[in-house]
């Protein structure tokens, strides 16, 4: 079985509760799936969860390099030297980033409003930007936006592999 998730913001990657954040145990997922591969509490988006362990490591590990479409709202307009960055990989502490696709783009027409809504300035432009992705470091797409100069203030992962969120409201299923 393998199911497909609009995790919500600020809900856990994880079937039990913890410091007051709810998990995926709110969303009357079925018994004996889990998730393939882990999305942070603030990002939101697509999460897989299948009951088949063969199935979970190969989406879940780089090793299979399961492309993962991020989009990224980040303060501040990418020039292009930033983007060039990003595609040939950024050093973080804990290595250099593999290379990936990034482009700046319009808001996409299938993004959802966010609950609570994005903290908006005035004072600074905000940009979407789409990353595509074969690895998966910690944090990987805020760490590497940041290290290029552009912190990122939403995160939502929009497709792993062939798998894609629409038509999923945060917080819906279905099985693939």
């Amino acid at each position: 079985m393998l199911i497909a998730v609009n995790k919500p913001m600020n809900m856990l990657s994880q079937f039990t509760s913890e410091g007051g954040w709810p998990a995926l145990d709110a969303l009357g997922l079925p018994k004996g799936v889990y998730a393939a591969g882990r999305l942070d509490r603030d990002s939101e988006g697509l999460l897989l969860l299948t009951d088949d362990g063969g199935l979970q490591a190969r989406i879940s590990s780089p090793k299979y390099k399961s492309p993962k479409v991020y989009f990224a709202l980040v303060e501040g307009v990418p020039d292009d030297a930033a983007l060039a960055k990003l595609r040939t990989g950024v050093v973080l502490k804990d290595g250099k980033t593999a290379p990936c696709e990034a482009e700046a783009v319009g808001t996409p027409d299938w993004i959802w409003d966010r609950d609570p809504p994005v903290r908006i300035r005035k004072s600074i432009t905000d940009t979407w930007v789409r990353l595509t992705l074969t690895e998966g470091k910690n944090r990987q797409v805020r760490r590497m936006c940041a290290g290029v100069g552009f912190p990122v203030i939403r995160l939502v992962r929009f497709s792993i592999g062939p798998h894609d969120i629409r038509g999923l409201a945060p917080g819906e299923w279905r099985e693939l």
